[in-house]
């Protein structure tokens, strides 16, 4: 179960990332039934932690709370600074960061998680924890990621890569994602539908979707494609070609196919079934109904389709899922 998080910060710390940790992890939502972590900020070395902006964070030097962490996050910061203002290789580290590099090491051997936010990846490489392993950064520093870190199996494209107990994620709102795809993964939808419903941001975006469009946005007549997402999702289990979705935005096909994956990263059918899996998975975790009818209800049609991609988004079947989260009661259920 994940109870104890810590954050060991890295001079320079970059504020966002740090924050998304704190905001997942370290707010207390108790009052809606969602559970509460252990939460610690440490200094990762032994000096002084300053913020990239330059004021400083008085957190203890204490490594020993890694040592029985179910979860160590590592945010973006670094401890010199290039021209995009975020960088850093592994000239960078110098003998401080030794000690925190073991604690890693120790962390991921005795099975817990370790994850990265943006360039907080270059710490796990100079730990040797990429080795042979794929992961990701922002997709400006990933070139550096592959130089400094050559057996590493650098993607830049996606938002975020789960790779067993090594986990990491492009920069800013893709480190959002990854720390709701751990509680998703943990504790399942519901806990993190409601972390995502109190932080006001989208409950599951996919690890495989793209970092950065690769187009401008084309000048239509609606701002954002936001409200027809909402009501896509609100009627999975109705047939949504992309003729239909076209037409309710008033564009053709091929404007509306473009924008889509200008928006989105992704094409209407994979972002559409995207969605079916994850109403699925809620299904499966809090209903008992038949593989057919949840099939239905979310618009695969019969149980054959649901397992396809239930498969192809969660690498495991459907029933292998339910058996898992079935397990454990319900968050807010009553003893």
């Amino acid at each position: 179960m994940l109870k104890r998080v810590v954050v060991p910060l890295m001079p320079l710390i970059e504020q966002f990332e740090l924050g998304v940790a704190c905001e997942v992890f370290g707010f207390d939502r108790s009052d809606e039934g969602l559970p509460t972590y252990d939460f610690s900020l440490i200094a990762g070395v032994d000096r002084p932690i300053r913020s990239r902006f330059g004021y400083t964070i008085d957190v203890p030097y204490d490594l020993s709370q890694l040592d029985d962490a179910d979860l160590i996050i590592i945010p973006a910061g670094g401890t010199h600074l290039s021209d995009d203002g975020c960088s850093m290789c592994s000239s960078d580290f110098d003998e401080s960061v030794e000690p925190l590099l073991v604690k890693l090491r120790a962390a991921v051997a005795r099975g817990a998680k370790v994850a990265s936010l943006c360039n907080g990846a270059f710490v796990l490489g100079k730990a040797g924890l990429l080795d042979g392993r794929r992961c990701t950064t922002h997709w400006r520093h990933s070139a550096r990621l592959a130089a400094d870190y050559p057996l590493a199996e650098v993607d830049p494209d996606v938002l975020y890569v789960d790779d067993g107990n090594v986990l990491t994620s492009a920069g800013t709102a893709a480190g959002i994602d990854l720390c709701l795809h751990i509680v998703r993964k943990e504790q399942g939808s519901v806990v993190a539908n409601g972390i995502a419903r109190r932080m006001v941001v989208p409950p599951h975006r996919d690890g495989g979707q793209a970092q950065f469009v690769t187009s401008p946005l084309p000048t239509v007549e609606v701002e954002t494609l936001a409200p027809l997402l909402d009501w896509m999702t609100e009627n999975l289990d109705t047939e949504l070609s992309v003729q239909k979705l076209s037409a309710r935005v008033n564009m053709s096909t091929r404007t509306f196919a473009r924008r889509f994956q200008a928006e989105t990263g992704t094409t209407p059918a994979r972002w559409l079934n995207d969605q079916r899996v994850l109403a699925a998975q809620q299904l499966l975790e809090n209903s008992d109904l038949s593989m057919d009818v949840i099939a239905e209800r979310v618009g695969f049609g019969n149980a054959a389709v649901l397992r396809q991609h239930f498969v192809r988004v969660r690498c495991t079947t459907p029933n292998a899922y339910r058996r898992t989260f079935r397990t454990a009661p319900l968050v807010g259920a009553a003893e």
